[in-house]
This record gives structure tokens, sequence and C-alpha cells, in this order.
């Protein structure tokens, strides 16, 4: 359970000037008996907020904090973990770009920080489905947006497929637009937002706009909204012709070889980095490409694109895939594919962080 923390922490500032160490071991310790079991809220909460409230803490990291003061050697070292659990309960500090509360950063488990994402199990809940062929898993705009993105940013999608983006976004309190070509498409993204429920009715605003990424005024998208700039893109692209999505020319699934493909990135990512406000964020989410027994590295390729358009690259995220629709039930035949030809079957996708300079 969650329990109040304004009154711990006045109790905690009572205890500052406690020169014994024997006599504050006893008041530590008689805090942790009253703390309450294993709180079930975690700084990932379920209401989408992204961050924490100060007055609501969970008790396990707490009891972790209070037996290091409980546990320290000297009275001068039990005194700056003191200091620090105050600190950690009565302010907050965050940072340009996120809600999160570095104050209280052990708190953050469900937020990954390592390149390696290893997700068995695509989230299904609320609007989230995988009907559609080529939308990624809800799980890395989950993730992207509270590393990248405060509660009340705008979020510029520009491969928006069933929508996945834009329910992040109305989960976790952000504003969304996002580009779709096929009417079809932007129609069941549409429904799809619509599905889910609003925890911040009328506080945001999630628009889907019928169109080709490379053609869209994304000033005057913005615009409609008082914006001149927004503060994180998210593209995952068709991953050149692996999958065909449709038959317009204009589709980068049909592009003409793969120095077309590269060409309409190229001119992609100079137009998001007109709109992307300094100092923020751009994600690339793409994988790799196998054609007439080579491995084609779509993947770096189309990083390079960026960083040539003045993007300077924070990280690198490696992510896994168990099952593709067009592998599905046909794992013994890829296998033997990879023995016969010499390679290894796909199971990675990248994940490019990219850094606007300035800000």
């Amino acid at each position: 359970m969650d329990f109040d923390s304004a009154d711990l922490t006045q109790k905690l500032i009572g205890l500052r000037d406690e020169e014994h160490p024997e006599a504050l071991r006893r008041a530590v310790e008689a805090l942790m008996r009253d703390l309450p079991g294993r709180a079930s809220a975690g700084a990932q909460d379920p209401a989408g907020d992204g961050a924490q409230s100060v007055a609501r803490t969970r008790a396990d990291y707490i009891a972790d904090d209070l037996r290091q003061i409980y546990e320290a050697d000297t009275i001068e070292r039990a005194r700056y973990y003191l200091e620090r659990l105050i600190k950690g309960l009565s302010e907050t500090k965050t940072s340009a770009v996120n809600d999160i509360n570095l104050n209280r950063w052990k708190e953050y488990d469900g937020i990954l920080t390592d390149s390696l994402w290893v997700i068995d199990r695509r989230d299904s809940s609320g609007a989230h489905n995988a009907g559609y062929w080529g939308n990624f898993i809800p799980q890395i705009p989950h993730q992207l947006l509270l590393r990248y993105t405060k509660k009340g940013d705008w979020v510029l999608d520009t491969f928006l497929g069933s929508g996945t983006t834009l329910i992040e976004c109305r989960r976790l309190g952000r504003n969304g637009i996002g580009i779709e070509l096929q009417p079809g498409v932007a129609a069941l993204a549409a429904a799809n937002v619509d599905k889910e429920a609003d925890p911040h009715p009328g506080e945001t605003v999630a628009e889907i706009v019928t169109g080709d990424c490379l053609e869209v005024d994304y000033a005057v998208a913005l615009g409609r909204h008082g914006r001149k700039t927004c503060q994180f893109v998210i593209m995952h692209p068709p991953y050149w012709d692996i999958i065909r999505f449709s038959g317009d020319p204009r589709d980068l699934s049909n592009a003409s070889g793969l120095d077309g493909f590269l060409a309409k990135m190229n001119r992609l990512a100079e137009k998001v980095y007109e709109v992307l406000e300094e100092g923020r964020y751009c994600a690339l989410v793409i994988g790799d490409k196998y054609s007439a027994g080579e491995w084609i590295p779509l993947g770096f390729l189309t990083m390079n694109v960026f960083l040539q358009r003045g993007f300077q690259l924070k990280s690198i995220i490696v992510k896994n895939f168990e099952d593709t629709k067009g592998k599905a039930n046909r794992k013994e035949l890829w296998r033997y594919r990879a023995l016969a030809g010499g390679y290894y079957v796909f199971k990675h996708e990248y994940i490019f962080v990219f850094k606007k300079k300035g800000g």
C-alpha cells in the first residue's frame, strides 16, 4: 500500500539534530516498523503521467533508504543518508525533456535504461492490437515518451499506421500528430484512438493527417494548434520493400531501389529537423534487410542519413522480436534457409535515438 510521505518527512526532519547514534537508530527502527507493506504503485504509474506524485511514495524503496541510515557506521554517514532521503521525499528534480524525478530515480524500475530491449509479449491492453501488419509494439513509444517527453509536450509520428503512438500519447497526457499515407489505415488509426479511454479529457490533442509524410507541411499542422515546434519525433518507416504496404508510388515500401529509399529518408530527416525543438529528441525504429544472398544494413545506412542532416546520435537500442506475420509458423523453414545460406535469421531491430543540437 502507499502512504503519505509528508508525515514521514517531518519525522525525519526532527531527527536532524540527533547526536547519539543509538538514539538515531532506535528512532529509524521505529519508522521502519511503521511503514506499510510493499507498495504496488511505481514511477511508471498506471494513470500514465510518467511521473509519480511527490506526496505518494513506494514503501519498499523508503525501507531500503531507512535501512541505510540505520546501518551507517558513523553519525556523519547516517546524517548524509538522512538528508538525502529528506530531499528525495520533499523536492522534485526533473530534466528539461521528461518528468522523471531524479531525486527518486530508484523507483523508476519500469523505465528501461539498457541498450538491449528483450520484450517477450506486446502490450494488448486498451485499444492496442496487432491487427495491422507492420505496427510496432506499444512498449516502444511508451518507453520513449517517458524518457523524452513531458506531460503536455507535442509528439510527431511520421508513419502513424494503426495509431499506436497516439494511443500512448493519450495515456501519458501528451499531444500527438500522426501522418498516415493510406486513407483506410488512417481511418483504422482514428477508430483505435477513439476506443482508448482518455484519462485527460480536454487536455490533449490527437490529430491524424492523411497524406504523404514527405509532402505534409509540418509547420502548418503544428500551427493549427498554435505551435511552431514539436518536442519529440518518432518514426517507424517501412523497412524498404520487405513488406509492400500499398500500391501507392509515394509509399516508401515502393521506393525505387536502396538509393531511392535513402533519398526519401533524407528528405524526411530534413523536414522533421526543421520543426523539432532545439535540444529535443527524435527516434527512428528500423530493421535490416536480406536480399539476393546479401545482408543489407538498412538500419545503419538510414542512421547515417540522419547524422548527415545534423542530428546527434545519442543511443542505439537493439530490440528483439520473436514472431512476425511473415515468419509465423515457418521457423523450421527459416532455420533451414539460414543453415543452407550461411546467414542468421533476423531476430532484432534498431531504435536509433537522435538529438537536435542546441537548447
